[in-house]
């Protein structure tokens, strides 16, 4: 197995991590604890080391669940984690809490469902506007100093307060969307951290599934997957939005590879700091996102402008340019040459729509569509 480094801080971790999230947790009813515990092992002897979840998942249930799969291996692997939320009596998210006493609480609980001595990674989920990111790292900084955790972590924070966060304590890693799907990161955010030297660690690099080729428009999800309230997941914007895929599709038919594959080896090929999280409850599709380390080119695994180059090359018979720089506007293009056409493509898809005729750019609609907690 691949490993890289996130950023400057010395955590090493395998070049793709294990979303745990979605086995209790946002896509429809939790799966069976038993074959879960089953498939992280068999993620851990395929040499995947680093595994998200946080105490929001569920609530408790994700924790419990890495903790106990994770138990017998814990000095192998590193164990990121989170906190920030406010969970009422009933188990709800009640808002965001990141006083300090809150983090020192949610940090002991979540030791303990994880059954673990020392947290490898601890990320604020959200930046809780009631609380300065000062008085936030600080907290982080005292259970660093109590060895309670190792690294700290922020998770879609914007560059200002990942500046004021660094400046306290350094910022290990800063956990965000980043896809073919969602592309907002490189404007400002992806800068920043090779600037500070902070990893990143990309969720959701599928596209929530979108990008695996998989969903269309008459795919239908469970009333509890969390799918069904975001804006790029109508009906509508998911038949829009199959141009991109049916694009991907093409090239990974070139490459001999899957969509799937080729969207997490676009995302390695970024930086050598950067390591994707995918997630799944199946064994084959694991195995298909750990093969995409396999069928990356060696000289692609580095994050190097070459490797960049090769898997967003801008192939003048009709397929997408994955690389196109971002445009002042936010707006990126795909290109159908073959068909003397333009197709238009807006990275942060609110409401998700793509249109599959021709016309200008402003026919994509703007703003960003609600997120779950990751």
């Amino acid at each position: 197995m691949q490993k890289r480094k996130l950023g400057k801080s010395g955590l090493e971790v395998s070049a793709l991590g294990l979303g745990c999230m979605g086995m209790s947790f946002g896509y429809g009813p939790p799966a069976d604890k038993k074959a879960m515990v089953s498939l992280i092992r068999t993620a851990v002897d395929r040499g995947v080391t680093f595994y998200d979840t946080a105490e929001v998942y569920g609530p408790f249930s994700n924790e419990e669940l890495v903790g106990e799969a994770l138990a017998p291996v814990r000095n192998q692997v590193v164990i990121a984690t989170k906190f920030g939320f406010k969970i009422d009596a009933d188990g709800k998210q009640a808002g965001l809490d990141s006083r300090p006493v809150r983090i020192k609480q949610v940090a002991e609980a979540s030791l303990r469902r994880l059954k673990i001595d020392s947290i490898d990674l601890f990320y604020q989920h959200r930046v809780d506007l009631e609380v300065p990111i000062e008085d936030v790292a600080g907290a982080v900084k005292d259970l660093i100093r109590e060895g309670k955790v190792k690294h700290f972590g922020l998770s879609e924070a914007g560059v200002k307060t990942i500046r004021r966060a660094h400046a306290v304590q350094p910022v290990a890693a800063l956990q965000s969307e980043y896809s073919l799907f969602w592309r907002a990161p490189e404007t400002d955010v992806i800068p920043t951290l090779e600037e500070l030297g902070i990893g990143f660690v990309p969720f959701s690099p599928l596209g929530k599934g979108f990008l695996t080729g998989k969903i269309d428009e008459s795919t239908t999800f469970d009333s509890s997957d969390f799918r069904n309230i975001v804006p790029r997941f109508t009906p509508e914007a998911r038949k829009a939005n199959l141009a991109l895929v049916d694009l991907l599709r093409t090239i990974a038919e070139q490459k001999k590879v899957t969509p799937a594959q080729l969207a997490l080896a676009w995302l390695l090929a970024q930086k050598p700091w950067i390591v994707p999280i995918p997630g799944t409850t199946k064994l084959s599709r694991l195995e298909e996102n750990l093969d995409s380390l396999v069928k990356t080119p060696k000289w692609a695994k580095n994050g190097s402008p070459s490797a960049r180059n090769h898997w967003g090359e801008n192939l003048e018979n009709g397929f997408l340019r994955v690389n196109q720089p971002w445009r002042r506007d936010g707006r990126a293009y795909l290109r159908r040459s073959t068909r003397n056409r333009q197709c238009c493509f807006q990275d942060h898809l609110a409401r998700g729509t793509l249109p599959r005729e021709t016309g200008s750019i402003d026919r994509t609609l703007s703003g960003r569509p609600a997120l779950p907690p990751s």
